[in-house]
């Protein structure tokens, strides 16, 4: 007897693809279906066979009940995505598919927690979208006057989002041009940043961090039918990495500290200000430091010492990370609210996943960890007493 999955969700079969970077052609081959058979299960208009469930399911490494979830509505609002002409589909569409488990995982949490208040500049965009130094210049003073950031190098940028109610996630995006992303959500009436975890340095980081605040406040009205004209967002972004560029690097206190524009005096400064060589050139170009000619002369010895692909610094420089959805699953499971075995239940992803996004410890939802390599003590030094324990029990 054909057994069918009662509760099918195929918008949920269509993000579990995305998620895996998948075809439709590609899926229907590994589970032994037709295409026109994968499209009907992902449009409603089938739901497969239970088995044929299962196949899926762990083709795509997916709980079984991941695809019986309903999915929430969608906000409408545009996604602004760095090198949105640039960056590939299929990576976008992975990334796009992650962004829409956070604001579900988000919405788990805010059932146990207040989540911080929305404060942010209220910042007026000219209806043309054309700014001038003076704007950018201003803008970058008042978040930073708004948000009481002391006078000099910011402190933990991700942290200054978040303590001011803007939810902030890491990701695998798997594309080298899609550093970061961020979206305005109706539904919770809340921004969204996501970050990409690949190879970013920590200088870089911080930067994509305020590009996305940018966005985010001075942005957020754009209409899409706006963000589709490729030279009106190329233009967008320029505002959003000169005003970040000016928020790292207050012209006057930067400039104090500055004692010549070179690459060797931008280096001993990248440590201290949390800013790299090449944003510290871009900076000085657009406070006329340097004119035309010496920016070009800069940025030929900068490609001839190879930085181009890695600063000096780069790993020697922590990145910051989130806190406040990671801290809530922790808080949920210290404090006895929620088992881990509860909260994959409550959230039926990939655990892996789950934890990738919460910036959670792998294994702490799946109870699957990395060993690591480990000594072996000698045998004739196991019950001798003059051996120094290394760790206390349980630390």
């Amino acid at each position: 007897m054909t057994v069918i999955a009662q509760g099918f969700v195929g918008g949920r079969l269509t993000e579990a693809r995305r998620a895996r970077g998948v075809s439709g052609t590609d899926l229907a081959g590994l589970i032994g279906v037709s295409v026109q058979s994968i499209s009907k299960y992902e449009n409603d208009h089938q739901s497969p066979k239970i088995d044929v469930l299962h196949q899926l399911a762990r083709q795509l490494n997916f709980p079984y009940d991941y695809f019986l979830r309903p999915i929430p509505t969608a906000d409408e609002r545009p996604v602004f995505w760095r090198s949105r002409f640039s960056a590939p589909p299929v990576a976008r569409e992975r990334a796009a598919v992650r962004l829409e488990w956070m604001k579900e995982i988000v919405d788990f949490i805010a059932t146990y927690f207040d989540l911080p208040t929305l404060n942010i500049p209220e910042i007026d965009f000219p209806k043309d979208g054309i700014v001038d130094s003076e704007f950018i210049e201003r803008t970058a003073a008042q978040i930073r006057d708004h948000w009481q950031i002391r006078s000099g190098p910011m402190p933990d940028t991700i942290e200054h989002l978040e303590t001011n109610g803007i939810l902030v996630s890491r990701i695998y995006v798997g594309a080298e041009k899609l550093d970061a992303f961020s979206q305005w959500s109706d539904r919770f009436e809340l921004p969204f940043v996501v970050l990409s975890r690949d190879k970013a340095s920590a200088v870089r980081q911080r930067f994509d961090v305020l590009h996305e605040l940018i966005h985010i406040i001075i942005h957020a009205s754009v209409p899409q039918r706006r963000l589709n004209d490729r030279a009106f967002y190329k233009m967008i972004e320029r505002q959003a990495d000169q005003i970040a560029s000016a928020i790292l690097l207050p012209s006057y206190e930067f400039t104090n500290e500055l004692y010549a524009p070179s690459l060797d005096a931008f280096l001993t400064l990248k440590e201290r200000w949390g800013v790299s060589v090449a944003a510290m050139i871009m900076r000085c170009r657009s406070l006329e430091i340097l004119d035309d000619d010496s920016a070009k002369r800069l940025w030929i010895n900068y490609n001839r010492r190879r930085w181009r692909t890695a600063e000096p610094l780069d790993g020697k420089i922590k990145k910051e990370e989130p806190h406040l959805i990671r801290r809530s699953f922790e808080m949920l499971i210290d404090e006895g609210v929620q088992s881990p075995a509860e909260i994959v239940k409550a959230l039926p992803f990939p655990a892996a996943d789950l934890e990738e996004i919460a910036d959670l410890e792998p294994g702490t939802l799946s109870g699957v960890t990395q060993s690591r390599a480990a000594p072996e003590l000698k045998d004739q030094y196991r019950s001798n007493s003059n051996v120094v324990k290394l760790f206390e029990e349980g630390s």
